[in-house]
């Protein structure tokens, strides 16, 4: 019964909504599309703001109580992408190109997917820590690097160097780690008094915006749907049933990092989320030769919804049980 309340609650929610519309206007062939360059925009605005407000809560967080929850944070990043490579090549058969190119998809994480959570939990008037945004500028990054180490001995040198440099300017000064990282620094320098500067624009605006976005990426993930034919039953399983594996080692190891029962539902939802907007920018320039047609659906057509859908109110039901509530 938890989990159908918690179902039925998160596909109430406007923003869930919201992606419904996105995907059903493209599969009636609507000529509903977003003015070029809002997209964007509003990827800025969402990165930007949940820097700002992690920041401000890191800004009153004491060592001792953030270390163990980023030390786990790490972990999940670095271990994640290292199975999902080898359960791919040594079991899906996939070659070693795609298996990298989608370890770092799902090793890395969904700013989208975390700012649902966010707003899933307040629904529910659910408290979690106010660093948890640390948590998905912490994720962010090293998932990536690792899936590009692991395909290391495919490249010749030449390549490699090539490839690294270029890899490692874009993930380190690409707008969605810039916004992220700069937003949390300032949101730690500023403090409180910065936050009632910033919140008349970051604060009560934020849900509508992702309304927005969740609207857009709805569309962009309905022009993705056809290719599920040629993803395969073994993607679309895989898709689903790891991003659930991946929730639980993320509720368990959250729970003893000393995470309430909110906090460890995000990094639950953190763990089985899949990238959309900075690992494809990256492989893209790493790993050309990998299929954009795999990658891309995997993440965003078929995880991406099955977290939206089902996944947060399993990982909060599940949740619920582990804490005893």
């Amino acid at each position: 019964m938890e989990i159908l309340n918690s179902l039925i609650a998160n596909l109430q929610t406007p923003m869930f909504l919201a992606f419904l519309l996105g995907i059903f206007a493209t599969l009636i062939k609507s000529d509903l599309k977003f003015p070029d360059g809002m997209y964007t925009g509003l990827t800025i605005y969402l990165l930007f703001a949940i820097g700002l407000k992690g920041g401000v809560k890191l800004n009153s967080t004491s060592i001792e109580e953030f270390y163990k929850p980023a030390i786990v944070a790490l972990m999940l990043c670095i271990s994640i992408p290292i199975i999902v490579y080898f359960l791919l090549t040594k079991i899906g058969k996939y070659d070693k190109a795609n298996s990298a190119a989608l370890a770092a998809h799902y090793g890395s994480v969904s700013a989208v997917t975390f700012s649902e959570a966010l707003a899933f939990l307040e629904s529910l008037h659910i408290p979690y820590e106010g660093y948890m945004p640390s948590m998905l500028a912490i994720m962010e990054i090293p998932a990536i690097i690792v899936a590009l180490f692991l395909l290391k001995t495919n490249s010749s040198q030449e390549k490699e160097n090539l490839s690294w440099k270029k890899v490692t300017h874009e993930l380190f000064t690409g707008k969605g780690t810039l916004l992220l990282i700069g937003g949390l620094i300032i949101g730690i320098l500023s403090g409180k008094k910065g936050h009632e500067q910033f919140a008349p624009l970051f604060e009560v605006p934020f849900r509508g915006m992702l309304i927005l976005f969740l609207l857009e990426v709805g569309i962009v993930t309905g022009r993705r749907l056809s290719d599920l034919k040629q993803a395969g039953v073994f993607l679309i399983g895989f898709g689903i049933l790891f991003p659930i594996c991946n929730a639980m080692f993320g509720l368990i190891l959250g729970k003893y990092a000393g995470l309430s029962m909110g906090g460890a539902t995000i990094l639950a939802t953190l763990s089985a989320s899949a990238s959309y907007i900075a690992a494809p920018a990256a492989i893209r320039i790493a790993i050309p030769e990998a299929s954009p047609a795999l990658y891309l659906t995997s993440s965003l057509a078929i995880t991406f919804p099955f977290n939206l859908s089902i996944g947060l109110p399993l990982y909060l039901s599940v949740s619920q049980y582990l804490y005893g509530v």
